[in-house]
Parts: C-alpha cells; structure tokens; sequence
C-alpha cells in the first residue's frame, strides 16, 4: 500500500525532525548509530516506539486523549532502560567507549536518535498508522499547498 498524499509527507517530515540529530556527527558517534541499529531487533524497536509513545502521553497537549497508566509507563521505562543498557555495554560496548571518550555524551544522545528515527519510521509504516493518518488529507487546503510550488 503506497501513500502519496501530502498527510503522508507531512507526517514523515514531522517524524524525521522529532528525531533529527546533528548533520556534523563525528565519525564515532556515526559508527555507534549503525551499531546501535545493527544491534536491535524489530522488536526492540517497537518497544522503544511504546516507551516514547508511553512518555509522550503525560505531556498536558495529548494527556487528555491517551490513555497510558503510570504502570506501563513503568514497564516501558523498565524495558527500554534494559535495551539502553545492553546496546551500550554489550553489544556496542566498543563504539559507545570509543564515542564517549573522543566525541563526548553528545555522542550517546545523537546516536539514539538515530536509533529513534529508525523506530519511528517503523511506526509510521504500519498499515493502521499511515490509514489513520491519512484522514490528515481531507482537512489540508490543497489549493494554498500548490501556490508554494507555483513559479511565475
């Protein structure tokens, strides 16, 4: 199921900058990032998805429409801590003290973005996200949308 629409590029434009990281990433923090994302599973991913999703919902914008309880955000807190942990001290554990010592803790934070919008592109391609955000489309003014790309 392929989407076109502009709801669809909106939202993949939106997920990509909540996960942005530096375009001047050192050499180490990059080589963590594709250890990172080497090193999870799909399901990995899909419980940092649930954690960031779980805190997420306590913030005052979309507290009212979500409906996680402090017990599963203690649950994906307790799992995504243990996934954070083995990435960095098992299975990358060489690049994770490589990066901290020549590129400094940016260097953590800029790789698990990375990692972050590895997860959500996964989220934002399940059939169910992508219908659901689709309905996106039939409020967007297509016709102010195309004055952007009219040239005179």
């Amino acid at each position: 199921m392929k989407f076109t629409s502009p709801a669809f590029s909106l939202l993949a434009i939106m997920a990509a900058l909540a996960f942005m990281t530096s375009a001047h990433a050192g050499v180490h923090t990059n080589n963590l990032s594709e250890c990172l994302v080497k090193s999870t599973s799909r399901q990995d991913r899909l419980a940092l998805v649930s954690w960031l999703y779980s805190a997420a919902s306590f913030h005052p914008a979309v507290k009212s429409i979500a409906s996680v309880s402090r017990d599963q955000l203690d649950t994906a807190n307790r799992n995504s801590a243990e996934l954070f942990v083995r990435l960095l001290t098992e299975s990358c554990k060489n690049e994770s003290e490589k990066a901290l010592k020549l590129e400094g803790h940016a260097s953590i934070q800029g790789s698990f973005n990375a990692l972050g919008e590895v997860a959500s592109k996964e989220l934002f391609s399940d059939s169910d996200v992508l219908t659901a955000a689709s309905g996106l489309d039939k409020y967007l003014d297509k016709q102010r949308l195309k004055s952007l790309v009219q040239t005179e």
